[in-house]
């Protein structure tokens, strides 16, 4: 089981304030203008690495804008159970505490 680290006391009520479909909205935000993607191709379904075309070394940067963007703290051995655009928004919605 994944240990949810949050090194900010008050990061943790901001977290309990966001919703699923706000988290949802930041990480389609921070994708389409890091990764530049089309908004219409960020589905749950959607492949996560043919989607974002990312190879090895761009695991690393989509961890280093999760982080940035979302305030979590990503191992990237994490991102090795990650499929889909879906696998990613549960992945975050459960490091940042929200009931889904």
């Amino acid at each position: 089981m994944l240990k949810i680290v949050n090194f900010n006391p008050m990061l943790n009520e901001m977290h309990k304030n966001l919703t699923e479909e706000k988290i949802i909205l930041i990480i389609n935000e921070f994708l389409q203008e890091e990764f530049e993607v089309d908004k219409s191709k960020l589905t749950p379904s959607a492949d996560l690495k043919s989607t974002l075309e990312l190879d090895s070394l761009d695991y690393i940067d989509l961890v280093v804008v999760m982080e940035k963007n979302l305030h979590i703290k990503v191992d990237p051995a994490d991102l090795i159970d990650i499929h889909s655009i879906g696998d990613l928004y549960t992945y975050v919605t459960g490091k940042m505490g929200v009931l889904q």
